[in-house]
């Protein structure tokens, strides 16, 4: 039926954009099945970024930290290419408690992000708030690692109230990594290194994030850089810029083959 007269019966044009609206989402509904049936992962999803949404990550790192693009890209091919990051990765979840809740496809997402953002700043001093599995943690300790051979010598220091958090940081990771356990705002109102790169990924209510940034703003070296977890969700880093005259930018992920929409990377930077 021709499309103008089509229009004129309300029903009918109704249903047809019904139809076409739902071409948008009709392919979330199977990948919701397909993981329903492959996957164990309950919170914290992981998924693969696309190769466009790789690009838009590289070329915004390489805004913020002045490097040059094709250097921020080898980082992150040199983080999903790492084997034996991988390898220990999974080594671990086989021999965990954990690993019924655990996928064996170890996906990076976001956090290859955090891996450029380590090799480029070639930080001192990394914290990350709210470390969970510890996916993070080793993931940013693997850049540590690469830094250190290049004579830039650097410590992760994650929190998390959960005292079994962080079992992925394990072997050779844990020489320039550690957890401290406990409320992240008391671990770092106690903390008294200046802190190069700070990455809030731990309770996401909107008012403790906050908190979270006026308790290590003192703390911020001269060129740091804030990372918000949640920036997707709330507005509270954005804020924290705007009331410490930093400059805000947010990166959105795009995932492949996963029904989850993403979430992204919010940065302050001088």
């Amino acid at each position: 039926m021709n499309l103008r007269i089509l229009k004129r019966f309300w029903v009918l044009n109704f249903l047809r954009r019904l139809a076409q609206a739902s071409k948008y989402y009709n392919n979330k509904y199977a990948q919701i099945l397909r993981w329903g049936i492959k996957s164990k992962e309950d919170t914290n999803y992981t998924y693969n970024l696309s190769d466009k949404n790789i690009c838009y990550l590289a070329h915004m790192i390489s805004v913020v930290t002045s490097a040059d693009y094709q250097l921020i890209l080898k980082y992150i091919y040199e983080a999903e290419e790492d084997e034996f990051l991988r390898d220990s990765i999974i080594k671990v979840i086989k021999n965990s408690p954990s690993r019924k809740y655990a996928d064996l496809d170890i996906r990076l997402g976001k956090r290859l992000g955090w891996y450029a953002f380590v090799r480029v700043q070639k930080p001192k001093v990394v914290v990350e708030t709210g470390v969970d599995k510890g996916l993070g943690s080793v993931v940013i300790c693997a850049a540590l690692l690469k830094n250190k051979e290049e004579g830039y010598v650097g410590t992760y220091y994650g929190t998390d109230i959960n005292p079994k958090a962080g079992y992925l940081l394990t072997d050779k990771y844990l020489e320039v990594g550690k957890i401290l356990y406990g409320d992240s705002i008391n671990s770092l109102s106690q903390f008294s290194e200046n802190i190069d790169l700070f990455i809030n990924d731990s309770d996401h209510s909107a008012d403790y994030e906050y908190q979270e940034y006026l308790t290590i703003q003192d703390l911020l070296s001269e060129n740091a850089i804030v990372l918000g977890d949640n920036s997707h969700v709330t507005d509270k880093l954005l804020t924290f810029s705007n009331k410490t005259n930093r400059k805000f930018l947010f990166f959105k992920e795009e995932p492949i083959n996963h029904w989850y929409p993403g979430g992204g990377i919010g940065i302050s930077f001088k």
